[in-house]
């Protein structure tokens, strides 16, 4: 047996509910788009130039020692060590 135009013809239930979805993943547009870099971020830069300083700095030692011709200062060594446990 054969049934036509049986409810509602040529209305899809399920259409809305696409419709839905698919402009739910679309981000809202705005008139112009804006970026801050807060100063976190910036401190952050900051320490990445000075991150590239020290990688200089320790690939100079490396070649010192390599060489045999890197010296130890005792009494700033030992300097250091004092200030590190008396600053709290």
């Amino acid at each position: 047996m054969k049934i036509n135009n049986f409810g509602p013809s040529g209305v899809n239930p399920y259409k809305r509910q696409l419709n839905k979805l698919e402009n739910a993943g679309k981000p809202a547009r705005t008139a112009s788009d804006k970026i801050e870099i807060s100063s976190t971020a910036k401190e952050m830069q900051q320490v990445s130039q000075l991150s590239e300083n020290r990688k200089a700095k320790v690939e100079e030692l490396k070649i010192q020692v390599e060489n045999g011709t890197y010296k130890i200062n005792p009494k700033e060594v030992a300097k250091s060590i004092a200030n590190f446990y008396t600053k709290k």
